[in-house]
């Protein structure tokens, strides 16, 4: 299972390169607002045009969570909505933490529990390659540790492209997009070290001269404790 990219994205003045490939894992990648991940994201999934080549091997299946979930809405109900996606609304809607609001209409939901009840849709399908454009976002940390062990627990390729900050999972390779150019850093945990924008708590480690085996901020705690122990 593969996915190689070598395409260039126009948007207005806006202008995206990127030339990288991913393997079955999950890959981050991160950057500022602005830099360029949804418009990478949105290529890869082949919502917008590109220039270039994007080659998929062993992949029969692909789905992309948008940063704003209400784009993802078609139903009149979190029933209904949940029952569009082919899934059982008994088991999602439970595990989204929406139990009691199974008539409600999605529009009628927090941006929060919006964004939970789309990705617990979307997590459940099991693509093979699972596109999250902001996934974090909109969601307190206790949801965002949640949704980090899904990710975890995925088979095939996951792509979570985020500026978030503090709650991270772990990941295959890193990667980073600033001003509309991607820098591929590579695997985990040599990327660490070229990783450009690290969260401040694995800045800290990194400046105590501690490599982590990977970027969630319990791999940083293990890592000093191990070295102080």
């Amino acid at each position: 299972m593969r996915l190689e990219a070598d395409i260039e994205v126009g948007r207005g003045d806006f202008r995206l390169s990127c030339q990288v490939a991913f393997g079955r894992g999950v890959h981050l990648i991160s950057g500022p607002i602005g830099s360029g991940k949804s418009t990478m994201a949105s290529a890869l999934a082949s919502l917008i045009g590109y220039e270039g080549r994007i080659t998929k091997e062993g992949i029969g299946s692909a789905t992309m969570s948008l940063q704003f979930p209400e784009y993802h809405v078609t139903a009149a109900s979190v029933r209904d909505e949940v029952l569009s996606w082919g899934l059982d609304p008994r088991d999602v809607i439970g595990r989204a933490g929406l139990e009691g609001r199974e008539d409600t209409d999605p529009f009628k939901l927090s941006r929060g529990q919006l964004k939970r009840l789309n990705l617990t849709c979307m997590l459940s399908l099991e693509p093979d390659l699972l596109l999250l454009d902001e996934p974090f976002s909109s969601l307190d940390c206790r949801v965002k540790a949640l949704i980090c062990e899904s990710i975890e627990a995925r088979e095939g390729i996951t792509l979570v492209f985020t500026h978030e900050r503090s709650v991270l999972p772990r990941v295959d390779t890193i990667s980073h997009i600033e001003d509309g150019v991607l820098e591929h850093h590579g695997a985990v945990p040599d990327a660490i070290y070229r990783w450009r924008s690290p969260p401040p708590y694995l800045r800290r480690t990194l400046d105590a001269d501690v490599l982590p085996k990977n970027i969630r901020l319990e791999d940083c705690m293990e890592a000093l404790c191990a070295t102080r122990g």
